[in-house]
């Protein structure tokens, strides 16, 4: 007979687990960021949009000419020496295209950052308290939305001189009741939930309740909103230079480049699609940057965008 032995006995062994799984919590940002690494246009554009940036604002503290100065190589086409070109006067073509992606660019963030900071403050305070506080302030915000853009814009910089710091804050003035309609329905929703009422319950002020639990959770919409009004800032800029009441020289900008090339696109057509281009690949960049953290942010979302 065959001896059997009793299963736990000394001569057996227990089975071994082959894998062995662990579960690792991630907090929301890691989340955030994977799901955001994970959508590769959005990866591939904020790699372009970074060097664009390096190029901008380290570039011309590295080339061997400035923007400001004449070169004595007059309407010359794009070469080794100047990879852009000159144009007529004689100036670098590739300095000032650094130059002018420099100045829109600053006044593109600038116009993000002030328009988010005043919508995303107006709109909390009209979505927490609602009644006639809410009705009062969006009143107020759909004024903004009514004026003319580009009708003040003109003529406010045509009386401050064509300064970029001064059409930064023009347009910011006029556009973030945008950012304030999209934090105000956020915040009516995010006021009626259980940490708001605790929050409430231990005493916090409305003042703690609106900077410290309301607009931290309200971060994936202004976020967005942010890098849409990069796009918005820049291509606004670009109209209001190309007609003249923009950056004014001895400075520059893109739109203004594009602007004084628009006569030699026939002849220097180099000097007038470089800058043009440039535009276009800062706002498809930031586009696709907000179409990632629109996603990212969104837990809804079941599937990464490739």
């Amino acid at each position: 007979m065959t001896d059997i032995e009793a299963p736990g006995s000394a001569g057996t062994q227990q089975p071994r687990a082959e894998h062995e799984f662990t579960v690792r919590q991630r907090s929301q940002t890691q989340l955030v960021l994977r799901r955001f690494a994970r959508h590769r246009a959005a990866m591939a554009s904020l790699v372009v949009f970074v060097l664009i940036l390096l190029w901008a604002f380290i570039g011309p503290h590295l080339w061997h000419y400035s923007y400001q100065k004449y070169t004595q190589d007059n309407s010359q086409a794009p070469s080794w020496k100047h990879p852009f070109g000159t144009n007529s006067s004689g100036y670098d073509a590739y300095a000032q295209v650094m130059r002018g992606t420099q100045t829109s660019l600053k006044i593109a963030i600038m116009i993000a950052l002030g328009s988010t900071l005043v919508g995303a403050i107006w709109g909390a305070i009209a979505g927490f308290y609602r009644g006639v506080v809410d009705a009062v302030m969006m009143r107020v915000a759909d004024l903004v939305l009514t004026l003319p853009l580009f009708a003040i814009a003109l003529v406010i910089s045509s009386r401050t001189g064509g300064s970029w710091y001064w059409i930064a804050l023009v347009i910011a003035g006029l556009t973030w009741a945008y950012v304030s309609r999209v934090v105000r329905s956020a915040v009516l929703s995010l006021r009626e939930k259980e940490f708001v009422e605790a929050a409430r319950a231990l005493g916090a002020s409305d003042a703690r309740i609106i900077f410290r639990h309301l607009l931290p959770n309200a971060l994936g919409p202004i976020i967005v909103n942010a890098t849409i009004l990069v796009a918005t800032g820049i291509l606004t800029e670009t109209a209001l230079s190309f007609l003249g009441f923009g950056v004014q020289p001895p400075d520059t900008s893109l739109g203004l480049l594009v602007s004084q090339a628009q006569t030699a696109v026939d002849t220097r057509p180099w000097l007038f699609y470089i800058p043009g281009a440039f535009i276009i690949a800062i706002a498809l960049t930031i586009n696709f940057i907000g179409d990632g953290l629109r996603d990212a942010f969104d837990p809804r979302q079941q599937r990464v965008r490739q």
